[in-house]
């Protein structure tokens, strides 16, 4: 094909578009099969997002992902790819569900883009993928400059740019730069002023986190390796009292964490922010080395959460912090007391929390009066009494009470109770999972969702995969069922 050819092929292509992707009124430009290669190549980076426009997820997506283009505008390109009208494309990067975003640079697949889905989220990763992987500093001034910066720095310190560990420094920076800023010296007079006389990784912590109760420089005494390298970042990058936000929370609740959450703001008043922190932290280094991490959060980033999660409304505590403590398996506890600003409050809630005589906050609707129906209702504070019965098979359908397919669903499974009713040892119920906490143990991601919890075997509930027919469900129960359910045929079919 010549080149008059392939121009020509691209020219119709583009003229052919909607105007909004050619003209760039838009920040996110469309592609597709006939102009990705020749248009993606044009590109040192870009964010695509392979989409189907049925697709609920996509649809979420779509308004950040074109806050996020707007804030990019000018570092890195956004680009999406309808994958119904587009399966070449979509096939040849391996896209198989929607929304898939994968990061290319000149046009080739570099990377998944597995980092927040929020525009401020996206804004921070991609921002953090211009440029090179790690920023070579050449002088104390450059050091200075890059440390003052919002985030946390990683800086390798090596004595030449022969040394044999900075291809290791490099790669780990390659690998890990969409989560942290990396740089690197090749000279050791310049991190002279950090008592540096060695090759080594030194970690600054964000000046505006800067505190009296830890170091703001950590320095890396291990081996080099990338395995070695990032155990240090994660053990140490957010120090004694980190600042949550939407994008980082997932990484900060992998461990029992305490949340202060008030009017906390950074880019404007760094003072005032720390205020409440400094007070968090002076407790919280009383109980160090308990297996409780301390956090503090701009409680409008939360609200959603902390009135759905906890029922905390924004008038709850006027200017004073709300407390809260989420364990990695999910138990959830409420500081009821007024934040003191001496601590004290926030010691006896501690106290009270290691001493094991806290309630844990569970959300759940009011238990039913009555509860005779042939399908019973389950909440959460009643769902240990009625599904984790010691004597009874149950089989639990977790709901939402706008879900169409759960609409569908309910003549189907109130039949199936009735079918069984005469079986007082095999409970049929559902819950509300909208309005009540699911336990640990069932993972909900999508209504309905059933599980059926056999006696002896209530910490591993079996999922419930099958059709939703009542013929299906009554062979899935004979088979799986503690007890002898004699309702006809084998126990495999009816």
């Amino acid at each position: 094909m010549t080149a008059a050819v392939v121009f020509s092929a691209v020219t119709l292509a583009l003229l052919s578009r909607p105007p909004s992707a050619v003209s760039g009124r838009r920040d996110v430009v469309e592609l597709g099969d006939a102009d990705f290669d020749y248009l993606a190549t044009e590109h040192e980076t870009m964010l695509v997002k392979f989409y189907a426009p049925w697709c609920g997820h996509c649809k979420k997506l779509a308004p950040e992902f074109e806050k996020a283009a707007n804030k990019l505008k000018g570092l890195v390109k956004l680009a999406k790819v309808d994958c119904t009208a587009n399966s070449e494309t979509c096939g040849r990067f391996g896209v198989t569900g929607y929304p898939t975003l994968k990061i290319f640079r000149y046009g080739k697949d570099s990377a998944s883009y597995d980092g927040p889905r929020t525009a401020d989220g996206i804004y921070e990763v991609m921002r953090r993928q211009t440029g090179p992987d790690s920023v070579h500093l050449k002088s104390k001034e450059d050091l200075q400059g890059f440390v003052n910066n919002y985030d946390a720095s990683i800086v390798g310190v090596f004595p030449s740019s022969d040394s044999a560990r900075l291809p290791e420094f490099l790669k780990a920076a390659g690998l890990l730069r969409d989560q942290f800023r990396f740089a690197h010296i090749t000279d050791l007079q310049v991190a002279e002023d950090h008592n540096v006389n060695s090759e080594t990784v030194l970690l600054f912590r964000p000046p505006r986190l800067a505190n009296a109760f830890e170091d703001s420089v950590v320095v890396f005494k291990d081996y080099l390796t990338i395995s070695s390298l990032r155990r240090f970042i994660r053990d140490h990058l957010y120090g004694l009292c980190p600042h949550m936000t939407l994008e980082n929370r997932d990484r900060l609740r992998v461990r029992d964490l305490l949340t202060a959450y008030y009017d906390l703001d950074y880019h404007h008043n760094v003072r005032g922010s720390n205020y409440w922190r400094n007070r968090v932290m002076k407790v919280g280094s009383k109980y160090s080395g308990r297996s409780l991490m301390f956090s503090v959060a701009n409680k409008k980033d939360f609200l959603v959460e902390l009135e759905e999660d906890y029922d905390l409304g924004t008038s709850d505590a006027g200017d004073l912090p709300f407390v809260t403590i989420r364990t990695k398996l999910g138990q959830k506890y409420v500081m009821r007391e007024e934040f003191t600003r001496d601590g004290r409050s926030l010691e006896r809630f501690l106290d009270d929390y290691f001493a094991g005589r806290l309630k844990q906050y569970i959300k759940s609707e009011p238990i039913p009066e009555k509860n005779s129906a042939a399908v019973k209702v389950v909440v959460a504070e009643s769902f240990n009494e009625i599904v984790n019965d010691p004597e009874k098979d149950v089989l639990i359908q977790f709901y939402s009470p706008s879900c169409p397919h759960c609409k569908k669903l309910e003549p189907i499974y109130r039949e199936l109770a009735e079918t069984l009713y005469s079986y007082p040892r095999t409970v049929i119920a559902k819950m509300n999972a909208v309005d009540n906490d699911i336990p640990l143990g069932y993972d909900v991601q999508g209504y309905p969702t059933i599980y059926f919890a056999p006696v002896g075997k209530k910490d591993n509930p079996i999922r419930y995969q099958g059709p939703r027919e009542l013929k299906e469900f009554l062979i899935f129960l004979k088979r799986e069922s503690s007890y002898n359910l004699n309702l006809g045929g084998s126990r495999d079919e009816l």
